[in-house]
């Protein structure tokens, strides 16, 4: 299997095979590749941990653990990278998917919600409004929580329709310590893949 994924999927850039001996909580993180783009783009790219067949597998694994023996309903992912985990988290729980969009995709009634992204950008987000019924406890799902606008929007949106983020929550590859991160995380049950020794060298970019 080894020489026939290498064959594949093997380039001088990328190895998507190679697995460490020891595989610690939040070894994958050291797929993601730096911005090479400047100040208009996010600071990390996570998607090439997708393409890690074995980092995937744990990344979902340990973003998944703190919620195991939580009632959980649905889960939502939030546009555009959320939708990889949040569907991938879905199906490994056996529940149903829910996206949470940029406004003007959908053409069935919506509510929307006005939010600030990471880079400061004015945006509006919306969900269907037949999908949540009151009570439904879903788990919001996005790639990254930096500044916390988008996912605030989220958890807007989801409890205005009834939806409950508590006791279940929050979960990202990485939750900031930037002021909307840890307003996030004071009220919310999270869980993300970065360990404290790493946080602060995420929570500066470095």
């Amino acid at each position: 299997f080894h020489a026939q994924c290498s064959q594949r999927l093997q380039s001088p850039r990328m190895d998507l095979c190679h697995v460490p001996a020891t595989r610690e909580k939040g070894w994958y993180l050291a797929l993601m590749a730096p911005n090479v783009k400047g100040p208009n783009y996010a600071w990390l790219d996570p998607s090439r941990l997708y393409c890690h067949p074995q980092g995937f597998q744990d990344c979902l694994a340990d973003l998944l653990q703190p919620f195991q023996g939580d009632a959980i309903d649905m889960v939502a992912g939030i546009d555009a990278m959320g939708f990889i985990l949040g569907a991938a988290a879905a199906a490994k729980l056996q529940k149903g998917f829910l996206a949470i969009r940029k406004a003007g995709h959908l053409c069935v009634q919506t509510v929307t919600q006005p939010y600030t992204d990471y880079s400061g950008r004015e945006k509006v987000m919306e969900v269907r409004t037949d999908a949540i019924s009151p009570g439904l406890r879903i788990l919001l799902v996005d790639q990254w929580v930096e500044t916390g606008g988008t996912m605030r929007a989220a958890i807007e949106l989801v409890e205005r329709l009834g939806g409950v983020c508590v006791p279940t929550g929050v979960a990202a590859i990485c939750i900031e310590n930037s002021e909307g991160g840890k307003w996030i995380q004071e009220r919310y049950k999270c869980s993300h893949c970065v360990p404290p020794r790493l946080q602060p060298r995420f929570d500066q970019h470095q």
